[in-house]
């Protein structure tokens, strides 16, 4: 009963930081309560409690934590424009630049490559964004 009570004592601090260390040592607890459920005796119960720990705390730790710093597998602002194709509205040139409609918005642009011109019309592909001007080829 008790290692019932601690691993939900594990799981008020798990919820409270988002620490995955909590909810490691509460499975281990748990681990723990099912060995006393079976039968096991004091010594057998802590050395499942910190067996089935310390194996999670090594091998489930660092693959959480390396999910953890991926974050969303989505761009967003910026990024999201980059790689997005637009229709020239005004002619776009290397030097004064013109002006594109990307994704329902106009944005100046400016082409990446010095000689080159996009007339009224034609699609361009964004390359980057520089402030609030488009470099497009």
């Amino acid at each position: 009963m008790w290692w019932l009570l601690l691993a939900v004592g594990l799981g008020i601090p798990l919820v409270a930081t988002a620490m995955p260390e909590f909810a490691m040592f509460a499975v281990g607890a748990g681990a723990a309560a099912l060995t006393a459920g079976l039968g096991g005796g004091v010594v057998p119960q802590f050395l499942v409690f910190v067996g089935v720990s310390a194996a999670l705390l090594l091998f489930v730790r660092p693959i959480a934590y390396r999910q953890l710093k991926q974050g969303p597998g989505y761009r967003t602002g910026v990024e999201a424009l980059t790689g997005a194709t637009a229709v020239v509205q005004e002619t776009v040139d290397g030097g004064e630049g013109g002006r594109i409609k990307l994704n329902g918005e106009i944005w100046s642009a400016r082409a990446l490559h010095p000689g080159s011109v996009f007339e009224p019309g034609q699609q361009v592909d964004v390359v980057e964004i520089q402030g609030a001007t488009a470099l497009v080829v």
